[in-house]
């Protein structure tokens, strides 16, 4: 089991499955929300529980995909695909450590030009 919450404490996360690899997306809708990439792991969606979700505020990004935060503080918690089993977790929001290692580098054709990718994991474009 593993715990997330957001910076105020209004939302917590508790996660009852294995911590997968996490990803870092590079695509700019992702750089404009958390201000660089976005590091995140994929949790099957009936092994979440969040505590004070009415404390999250969801964005609806597209008709396929909504973004969740901790209306007081605003901290970017999740990536949340409405038609699929699962939902990506910020990475940086679990409590203690995660014992995870960054898998890959996800939309690299959409990276800003002020930093470069030379961690040598794997990288996909789109």
């Amino acid at each position: 089991m593993a715990q997330a919450s957001c910076n105020c404490g209004a939302v917590s996360v508790k996660v009852t499955a294995d911590l997968v690899a996490p990803n870092a997306c590079h695509c700019s809708r992702c750089r404009k929300q958390s201000g660089h990439y976005w590091a995140s792991v994929e949790a099957p969606k009936r092994a979440v529980t969040v505590t004070g979700a009415e404390n999250v505020t969801w964005y609806q990004a597209s008709p396929k995909v909504r973004r969740g935060f901790c209306k007081t503080c605003g901290c970017f918690l999740f990536f949340d695909p409405l038609f699929q089993d699962w939902t990506a977790i910020a990475i940086g929001a679990f409590d203690g450590p995660t014992h995870a290692h960054l898998a890959l580098h996800i939309f690299t054709d959409d990276k800003g030009d002020y930093y470069e990718i030379t961690d040598g994991l794997p990288q996909n474009g789109q």
